[in-house]
């Protein structure tokens, strides 16, 4: 029985099996048939296009929006825009990660913290926070600092409220165990309560980093002389739909960079985690 338990376990494309233990075939046809309606779709939408069933004026075709890829990335505007776009969410998501660490270590380690901290930023979490902006503007002018400043905003509470949650979630058992062994509250910290609370982190991260391009976009709409906002806002003002969906596509791409590589230090951090191996 043992031994028939075991060829069950090492069969090939087993319900049951990781995905390393799959045939490369059929991850690949798996892949192939995820491809089906997004190409379906591409297709379908070029041949509106083409036969004036879709006006550009509406949305340009794929191919014209290729050629406005092309033409933004030869002359240098699209990489230079995207270069300021990023330098924007990483000033601002560095901000954000600070404020939101220290304010859910200080709530999250002391009931007294907790009482002063947690309500009001419960409160500014219940705002709109995209509709701070023309505070921002007359705040800070109409440089860098609303744009930055919009972005650590809106970034700081998925940090603040996950980290929390993982503070908060860690069994007290496990403190009291540490005391046992000798720990003070800095041992306690750096050897329980950070190793516990950091997968509630890293979800906070890629949360924040998703509502970081979000901020970025809207921010980028007001004044801006630079970055990918402004290619949008001077396509807008002469309908090159084909430019703004380029731009749009930028900023999805690099979300899902970002949240890639976020992933990608999850699975490093966390590679004790059966899950994250598996």
């Amino acid at each position: 029985m043992a031994e028939i338990s075991t060829m069950d376990r090492n069969v090939p494309g087993d319900i049951g099996s990781s995905p390393s233990q799959r045939p490369a075939g059929k991850r690949l046809a798996r892949f192939a048939v995820r491809l089906v309606s997004p190409v379906a779709i591409i297709i379908a939408w070029q041949i509106a296009s083409m036969t004036g069933v879709l006006s550009p004026r509406i949305l340009a075709s794929p191919g014209e929006i290729l050629g406005a890829a092309d033409r933004l990335i030869m002359s240098g505007e699209l990489i230079t825009g995207l270069a300021v776009s990023f330098l924007r969410v990483l000033f601002g998501f560095s901000i954000a990660f600070v404020v939101g660490v220290a304010l859910a270590l200080a709530a999250g380690l002391s009931r007294l913290g907790e009482s002063a901290i947690d309500p009001p930023l419960q409160m500014l979490k219940a705002m709109p926070f995209l509709g701070l902006l023309p505070l921002f503007i007359l705040w800070f002018g109409i440089g860098e600092a609303p744009k930055v400043g919009l972005v650590a905003f809106g970034t700081v509470f998925p940090i603040y409220l996950t980290l929390h949650g993982g503070i908060r979630g860690i069994d007290r058992k496990l403190v009291e165990a540490g005391r046992t062994l000798g720990l003070d509250t800095a041992g306690i910290i750096r050897h329980i309560i950070i190793p516990g609370a950091l997968p509630s982190l890293l979800v906070g991260v890629r949360y924040g980093l998703g509502v970081a391009w979000l901020s970025l976009v809207v921010g980028e709409q007001i004044n801006a002389s630079s970055g990918i906002g402004y290619i949008i806002t001077y396509a807008r003002d002469f309908l090159q739909t084909d430019v703004i969906v380029v731009c749009l596509m930028v900023y999805a791409i690099m979300g899902l960079l970002t949240d890639g590589l976020v992933r990608l230090l999850e699975a490093y951090a966390l590679r004790w985690r059966p899950e994250v191996i598996a």
